[in-house]
């Protein structure tokens, strides 16, 4: 009788294990953006600026929009710690890079509402998406360089030293 119920017991244990193991198969599946890349991706971005002659903070946030590494340069100004974070939430938000975003709102000004959606949207070039194939991973902002193009420049840089998708607006 101690048998049967063991056995009964093993059963039922194992029918809810399984049951569990094909509900977990049915969660969506994303990738993650790992410290790693985050980090090498934000330090190529200030290095690039820094070897052109800019005082730069990079920021790399997640798909939720959430920082993962950010890096002042010397001398880089305070504001750029916010702005970098924020064109970083921006591209990864929307996936766009932001100089992108900044000539949609020129040419259209009924979207100029998008950059008052929350508070860390900034619709300001230097923000673009990490992408690796079809999914957007995060996004890289770079801020403190004088032109919008050279914040693009150095943020695709760090794109480019982790093996992301091209994403700077072309010609910029």
């Amino acid at each position: 009788m101690e048998f049967v119920k063991w056995m009964s017991m093993l059963t039922l244990a194992m029918t809810i294990n399984w049951a569990n193991i094909a509900i977990a198969e049915d969660l969506p599946r994303e990738a993650v953006l790992p410290l790693s890349l985050a980090t090498k991706a934000a330090s190529v971005a200030v290095e690039k600026c820094t070897k052109d002659g800019y005082k730069v903070t990079a920021a790399v946030v997640d798909k939720a929009g959430v920082l993962r590494a950010q890096l002042r340069g010397d001398g880089a100004g305070p504001h750029t710690v916010d702005s970098s974070r924020r064109k970083a939430y921006t591209a990864g938000s929307t996936g766009r890079a932001t100089s992108e975003l900044a000539e949609l709102v020129v040419k259209a000004p009924h979207l100029h509402s998008l950059g008052k959606m929350n508070e860390n949207i900034l619709i300001l070039g230097g923000g673009l998406p990490i992408q690796f194939g079809n999914e957007v991973v995060g996004g890289i902002g770079v801020g403190g360089a004088p032109g919008t193009q050279f914040d693009d420049a150095c943020a695709q840089a760090g794109l480019d030293a982790i093996g992301a998708a091209q994403k700077a607006p072309e010609g910029k």
